[in-house]
């Protein structure tokens, strides 16, 4: 009988992803430490993670989470940690994190985007980071208190020492994971996920069903997506199935089948996928948060569609739009509920 290895991980934050991955690990007797802000590692302490996890509500009592990461380091060393930070907080908290470069663990980038690994490997080195993503649908209620609203798996990209053992242990919590020999095409191909009904919604402050609903905005999400595919083909970079997401099935309904005929298909895929829970993108908008994804996003697929000579005129309006909006350079109703508006602003730009 194989014998689960037994490691020390090291989560930075109790958000969605943290708690989810965190919380399960402890659930079947990994060694595991979070590091959050001193208010939340005290009340979390107390309180336990809560994992509610189909019909069951799973709590990890008397977690150890540390008010800080010189706190976090006196409880290791660690074996790995768990990176999931919002792409926007990834560069000040690496800056954070430089000074301790050679105590950290390699850590797991389950962030959204294609560009975090890069910016983690020119600080801690290429050995110190691990390529990762996460499909399973989670929300959160709170600090350390999260909802698995569709579970898929997660996905651990490369050849790095720990893998092998990584994917035991995450196989053992229930995490459902897979192994990618390419990093890139992983990472791009959970972008590709992230792009849908994304940015619109938070712009039109629309659900991702009535954006698909909607025949002249679905075409506009159809032309974004085609954006990405041909940055990806010029990148050489393969489309892969995820854990749960069929990708080459969603590639093959956008790049080949009239738009008529992929928006119905493309409605119920999005609409099923996302549940009543709203994208990432609109919530940070509504939240007023005054940052946004959509740069390392939409914004991503801008920027190496620039270095490959792919035009992306759709990606771009999107990213210059929400980041207007996020940064109160435009009122918050400019396109909500407007969609002849919202299409005249790339039709007025194409």
């Amino acid at each position: 009988m194989n014998t689960i290895p037994r490691l020390r991980f090291l989560v930075f934050g109790a958000g969605a992803i943290g708690t989810y991955i965190g919380g399960s690990l402890a659930l079947i007797g990994q060694q595991v430490v979070f590091t959050e802000r001193p208010e939340v590692a005290s009340l979390l302490s107390k309180r336990g993670i809560r994992l509610c996890v189909g019909e069951r509500q799973l709590t990890v009592p008397n977690p150890v989470v540390t008010g800080s990461i010189d706190e976090a380091l006196t409880r290791g060393p660690y074996d790995a940690a768990i990176f999931a930070v919002k792409a926007y907080d990834t560069t000040p908290t690496l800056i954070n994190l430089a000074p301790y470069s050679v105590a950290l663990p390699p850590l797991i980038c389950f962030q959204n985007g294609v560009e975090n690994e890069d910016v983690l490997r020119s600080v801690l080195g290429a050995q110190k980071v691990i390529a990762g993503s996460v499909t399973t649908a989670i929300g959160r209620q709170g600090p350390g208190n999260v909802v698995v609203e569709r579970k898929r798996g997660i996905g651990i990209a490369g050849n790095h020492r720990l893998t092998p053992a990584l994917l035991g242990i995450f196989n053992a919590a229930g995490l459902n994971a897979h192994y990618y020999v390419d990093g890139p095409a992983m990472k791009w191909s959970k972008l590709i996920t992230n792009l849908l009904a994304n940015a619109a919604s938070a712009i039109l402050d629309w659900s991702p069903a009535q954006v698909f609903a909607d025949p002249g905005i679905s075409r506009i999400e159809i032309r974004q997506i085609r954006e990405a595919f041909k940055v990806m083909d010029s990148l050489h970079y393969r489309v892969v199935d995820l854990p749960g997401t069929p990708v080459r099935a969603l590639a093959f309904l956008i790049r080949y089948l009239p738009a008529s005929i992929a928006r119905p298909l493309l409605s119920r895929s999005v609409g099923e996928g996302r549940g009543g829970k709203m994208p990432s993108l609109h919530i940070d908008l509504y939240l007023q948060r005054g940052k946004s994804e959509v740069d390392f996003l939409n914004g991503a697929v801008v920027r190496f569609g620039e270095r490959c000579g792919v035009p992306t005129p759709v990606n771009r309006i999107l990213t210059e739009t929400l980041l207007a909006l996020t940064e109160k350079r435009l009122p918050l109703d400019t396109y909500a509920n407007r969609p002849v508006k919202y299409v005249g602003l790339f039709s007025s730009r194409s």
